[in-house]
């Protein structure tokens, strides 16, 4: 793996404050399981980030569209994961009615 250095980022990017908050979402999508563009190896996510930036393989516009894709999955992760609490918790009230209730003659 070559070593990026900020330097080639900023050829790509010429704003180094833009490169810096660039760097650090696409580091954090990688980190959240976002596929890295660039081969991985045992680099850190931000390295990685960069070397995306670096090789021309990532810009804002597709950091935007990644982050709103993975928006919608986890919102739909979520409503699956509600759905299946909502069914399991279903499956128990099913299973509590169709137990005979006991009562206690006492008197």
């Amino acid at each position: 793996m070559a070593r990026v250095t900020v330097e080639d980022c900023l050829v790509k990017i010429p704003n180094r404050f833009e490169l810096v908050l660039m760097a650090a979402r696409r580091a954090r999508q990688i980190e959240q399981g976002a596929e890295p563009l660039v081969p991985m190896g045992k680099e850190k996510p931000v390295v990685i980030a960069l070397r995306e930036i670096g090789e021309g393989k990532i810009d804002q516009a597709r950091i935007d569209e990644i982050q709103e894709h993975m928006v919608v999955l986890r919102s739909q992760i979520s409503e699956a994961e509600i759905r299946a609490e909502l069914a399991q918790f279903a499956d128990e009230d099913e299973g509590s009615a169709r137990r005979p209730a006991t009562t206690s003659d006492e008197g």
